[in-house]
């Protein structure tokens, strides 16, 4: 089953509160007897620290949230942040769980304004609810240990700028260069995906240029001009490479899926194809027509529909 964003940061969020809640409760229940004594509680948080992986920062805090504990972080005690308040902060205004565990969405941080998160554990005594440990997590220390994300393949429409949507039907196209060289530049586009190691292409029909990405150097990206497109060439430029046996489209998909292309951009003279993209490892083709609003779907979905289902035009 195809994992959404949504659901690969809940399992990492599940992991991490699985590391951090057990320490966390340890100091909350020491801090106990140490509750209102500023020294007590900094050596107490001192003594822990090692004991909270990842941890940046760690401090107690009142239930309204001002801090009475000094920073303790790595170097030791941090000044300048006795009787801090922290109530507005984001993981501050966040429901406590019932269990007394919360580990915050995460936020900027004020300091180094980077991607942070926060601890909160609660402190309670026979008399209620005394307060909060606290401890930052800086994500750059933190480790990933979901499996990585993966975009899922199923349909996605994404609307573009109100702006261009409101004026569609006042614009007409006008033919590019790339337009007036279609079957050259795609025929030059087939042989680079199915022979030279090309793995994606970006196609802008408007400005009459691709970019494209190569299995060779996968960190850079290459722009092929109108002239380059025009130019068979090209193709020596890049060595004989065999066609990925992981890819997800198949070798014999390349040339039905560019010539599907070629039909949207040119079915229509109001209604039309302004750019493609071509991810034979992602098995994903990506539309954006003249409204601005862009599709993204499996290039088996793409191919089972003709142009009268994007523009209602016959063909």
């Amino acid at each position: 089953m195809e994992l959404s964003w949504k659901d690969s940061i809940y399992r990492q969020r599940e992991e991490l509160a699985r590391m951090l809640r057990e320490p966390l409760a340890l100091l909350a229940n020491q801090s106990v007897s140490a509750w209102g004594d500023r020294d007590r509680l900094n050596a107490m948080l001192l003594d822990g620290f090692s004991g909270i992986p990842y941890c940046s920062d760690l401090y107690v805090v009142g239930t309204d949230g001002i801090q009475i504990s000094d920073n303790v972080g790595k170097a030791g005690i941090m000044a300048g942040h006795y009787h801090r308040n922290r109530a507005e902060r984001p993981y501050m205004k966040e429901a406590m769980p019932a269990w007394g565990f919360l580990l915050s969405d995460a936020y900027i941080s004020l300091s180094a304004l980077r991607p942070s998160l926060t601890a909160l554990q609660v402190v309670v005594s026979d008399t209620g609810t005394l307060g909060y440990i606290g401890a930052d997590f800086d994500l750059r220390s933190l480790p990933v240990t979901s499996v990585l994300y993966r975009e899922p393949r199923k349909w996605r429409q994404v609307k573009g700028d109100p702006a261009i949507r409101g004026t569609l039907f006042q614009q007409t196209r006008t033919e590019s260069p790339l337009d007036h060289n279609m079957q050259q530049a795609l025929s030059i586009l087939e042989e680079l995906l199915t022979e030279r190691g090309i793995f994606q292409c970006q196609i802008h029909f408007s400005s009459s240029q691709a970019i494209i990405w190569t299995i060779d150097d996968p960190l850079r990206y290459r722009i092929l001009d109108h002239e380059v497109l025009n130019d068979a060439d090209i193709c020596l430029v890049y060595p004989s490479r065999p066609y990925p046996v992981d890819a997800v489209i198949p070798h014999t998909d390349i040339a039905r899926i560019l010539n599907a292309l070629r039909a949207l951009r040119l079915v229509d003279t109001t209604i039309y194809l302004r750019t493609a993209s071509i991810n034979i490892f992602n098995g994903t083709v990506s539309l954006t027509f003249s409204c601005d609003g862009s599709h993204y779907m499996r290039y088996d979905e793409f191919l089972a529909k003709g142009a009268a289902f994007w523009t209602g035009v016959s063909a």
